[in-house]
């Protein structure tokens, strides 16, 4: 009986894997079949999709901003300050910079506060491009591109 039993279990094994490798066969042919000409169709519309949100990102792009321009910006003056707090400095003079150049208004009292004041915005570029050798390295200059846009937002760039 041990060993009806035990050949019966080997022919069931052996019975398994053949039937479960002729599935998968039969199974991913159709897939791979059906799943082509689909993957032709979605290219070509998602190409004709990003030409158009690009053409009009540059539209809004260009009529938000009202002026624009480039600055080199000497951060010199951040070395005068101890080791371990030169790149932050660096990111203050940024910004007193381009606080006077562009003339951006910033808040002078409390009563104020209901408007909504025009804000200063640095982009990560530049923020690496100044913590690149750590903070007690920053560059000595830095060549930045300001925008203004219609609100009186500035946003600061590498240039």
């Amino acid at each position: 009986m041990v060993n009806e039993e035990e050949t019966q279990k080997v022919t069931e094994e052996e019975e398994l894997p053949a039937l479960a490798e002729e599935e998968t066969v039969e199974e991913q042919v159709p897939e791979e079949v059906v799943a082509e000409p689909e993957a032709e169709a979605k290219p070509e519309e998602a190409v004709a999709e990003k030409e158009e949100t690009k053409a009009e990102r540059k539209k809004k792009e260009e009529e938000e901003i009202v002026e624009e321009r480039t600055y080199t910006i000497p951060l010199g003056k951040a070395l005068v300050r101890p080791s371990n707090k030169r790149a932050s400095r660096a990111m203050q003079l940024i910004k007193i910079f381009i606080t006077k150049h562009m003339k951006l208004e910033m808040k002078v009292s409390e009563e104020e506060e209901e408007e909504e004041l025009p804000r200063l915005i640095i982009s990560q570029e530049v923020n690496q491009k100044i913590w690149d050798k750590g903070i007690q390295k920053p560059p000595r200059k830095i060549k930045v591109r300001a925008a203004k846009d219609k609100d009186g937002n500035v946003t600061v760039y590498l240039a």
